[in-house]
């Protein structure tokens, strides 16, 4: 293949790519739009009109703010490739430093700061526009500068030491490189799933132990009959940032722990709480997290190994707009590159995902009252503004979850099975 080749199929492919995304967006505000006036049979006992037209706008805004990050990336990643971006940043970090590792640590890190900070307003107006408008925001200016320091920070304390890592493997490790860079990132993720709950979640948010002692006893009923041993129940401050409610588990091994949002108790009763908290233990139960890590990890080789592939040859740096090739822009170019060429696999990840939020519903069903878990979610689609009315085959790209209709039926269904 020539660089001319790869450089049309390159543009070919961001260009469907892009236009598909806009085209799914689109498909998505119509359905919505065409829904907005009438709440669907299905929910009319429990939800109100008025919410219901609520889920409709807020999705509907997120998705028009959505297409213009579609646009906006699709530029950015032009400006950076075919347009010369990081040859030029790459020219300026190899004037800085006399190493060669040093030159392609900087080169990437300061492509990465600057996508972050170009993409900032796009998260600002998500947040103090949208999530405002809507009544979900609860976070100050002051708080969102210090949440973003404080990820920069972590972000440079676990991942230069894996950058440098990763980078000197591939220069030193011979063509096998991608094996050795694999089994890092292995241990690597492996070792953020234990620290994670104990000593990142913690510098944002507060976690307290469940005081609720009739829930307590709930729950760890609910616990003894999965056979799910965590490190405690916790209570986390998420009203401090958002309206949001959510429950879930983390951790891995012994650091596993059940966390509650606060926004969450409000709103839910105890059978509905121990409904939800059921469904999570449902992915525990059928080793979804488990799965989902081994998926994880296997794509993850397979990338790796194309990446030794491409980094041998001309084509792939020149036709991306590199005229120097190195180890540092092999792989920044690949990463930058890959959402577009793997767009595709988008509904198979999708499809994964609900058919394990499907059995994990289906667990729940059997251990708790399968109506109690309805009710919870219907809670939680009108407290989050979730739209009843996604469009089906944007929800195929996108959706980790059974659209709303689809999962209440299931449960129904399962209902009527016990």
């Amino acid at each position: 293949m020539t660089a001319t080749q790869f450089t049309l199929i390159f543009i070919a492919t961001l260009a469907l790519t892009t236009l598909a995304r806009l085209w799914l967006a689109r498909r998505h505000l119509a359905h919505i739009a065409a829904h907005r006036a009438e709440v669907p049979a299905a929910f009319r006992e429990k939800i109100r009109l008025e919410d219901h037209q609520k889920a409709a706008d807020y999705t509907t805004a997120k998705t028009r703010l959505g297409m213009l990050s579609v646009l906006f990336d699709a530029a950015l990643l032009l400006a950076f490739t075919l347009g010369g971006g990081i040859q030029f940043i790459a020219s300026i970090c190899n004037a800085w430093f006399s190493a060669p590792l040093a030159q392609g640590m900087a080169a990437i890190v300061v492509v990465l700061l600057l996508s972050t900070l170009l993409e900032a307003p796009f998260n600002l107006y998500q947040t103090f526009v949208i999530e405002a408008r809507f009544g979900f925001n609860k976070m100050t200016f002051a708080l969102y500068i210090m949440d973003a320091l404080k990820g920069l920070l972590i972000g440079a304390a676990l991942g230069l030491p894996l950058l440098f890592s990763v980078l000197w493997l591939m220069e030193r490790m011979g063509i096998h490189w991608w094996l050795y860079v694999w089994l890092v990132w292995v241990v690597f993720s492996l070792l953020i799933l234990f620290i994670y709950p104990s000593f990142i979640a913690p510098l944002f948010n507060k976690f307290t132990p469940m005081q609720n002692e009739a829930m307590q006893a709930r729950i760890e009923a609910l616990l003894a009959r999965c056979g799910f041993t965590a490190q405690g129940l916790f209570v986390m401050d998420g009203s401090k940032r958002s309206a949001h409610g959510n429950a879930y588990f983390t951790g891995f091994g012994k650091t596993k722990r059940i966390v509650f949002f606060d926004t969450l108790l409000e709103h839910l009763n105890i059978s509905e709480i121990e409904a939800i908290l059921a469904h999570e233990l449902g992915h525990f139960k059928r080793r979804h997290v488990i799965k989902r890590i081994a998926v994880t990890f296997a794509m993850s080789l397979g990338f790796l190994w194309l990446l030794g592939l491409l980094m041998q040859t001309t084509w792939f740096y020149q036709g991306l707009g590199i005229n120097t090739p190195s180890t540092a822009l092999a792989l920044l170019l690949f990463f930058l590159t890959l959402p577009i060429f793997s767009f595709l696999l988008s509904p198979i990840m999708s499809a994964y995902s609900r058919k394990h939020e499907f059995e994990a519903d289906t667990y729940a069903a059997r251990q708790t009252a399968a109506g109690d878990l309805v009710n919870a979610l219907v809670k939680l689609y009108q407290d989050n503004a979730s739209t009843l009315t996604p469009d089906p085959l944007y929800s195929t790209f996108y959706d980790s979850h059974p659209p709303a209709m689809v999962r209440i039926a299931h449960l129904q269904a399962a209902h009527l099975q016990t």
